[in-house]
């Protein structure tokens, strides 16, 4: 498999986001383009931290039941969750049902609570200037960076849980706070701007 692939559509894409259906619309609509806002961010890190050691297909088929059970990913709400609402997504077949994941998406709304800026200003501090070229291939494109691992040390310190430096620049990669789609990929997070 090349890095690049031409889809039945016509257009060139990341070969992972030619792989399945489900990976192309998440490829050509979200991944790589910049999103703010404090829940939309809330979700995402959660999602990434659930998605460590699983595969990024499973937690996105899973994402509607995700919204569900975590109340839209609301930060006040998650942040108000107790005992019976971590028995309750623990019970959950239609999430990942890991206890220490559960624990740490409910302790992460409550540090994201405590920001005095918000989650998304904490975040997008982190971002580092645009690239001046796209990665040409995947072995051009980093799992980890300084700004991630910094952004993994501060979040760490305010309380977050599962926010190490590769999950924070897979978070970095699908918010557009980098663009990682190949060079010649159609799809792609504009930063002009944001």
């Amino acid at each position: 498999m090349t890095d690049l692939v031409t889809g039945p559509d016509g257009l060139p894409r990341c070969a992972w986001g030619a792989s399945t259906p489900d990976y192309a619309a998440y490829h050509d609509e979200e991944w790589g383009r910049p999103l703010r806002g404090d829940d939309a961010l809330y979700e995402r890190l959660t999602l990434e931290a659930f998605q460590s050691g699983l595969s990024w297909l499973t937690i996105l088929r899973k994402r509607p039941a995700f919204r569900l059970a975590f109340d839209g990913f609301r930060i006040e709400s998650v942040a108000g969750y107790g005992e019976a609402e971590a028995a309750r997504l623990l019970a959950d077949v239609g999430i990942v049902r890991n206890r220490a994941k559960i624990e740490a998406a409910i302790a992460n709304a409550r540090a994201a609570l405590e920001l005095p800026d918000g989650l998304s200003a904490l975040l997008w501090s982190f971002a580092p200037p645009p690239r001046p070229a796209r990665p040409a291939s995947f072995d051009d494109v980093p799992a980890l960076t300084p700004e991630s691992t910094a952004m993994a040390k501060a979040l760490k310190k305010r309380g977050f849980r599962f926010v190490g430096p590769t999950t924070a620049y897979a978070l970095m990669q699908a918010t557009g706070m980098v663009d990682d789609h190949l060079a010649g990929c159609h799809a792609g997070g504009d930063r002009a701007g944001v």
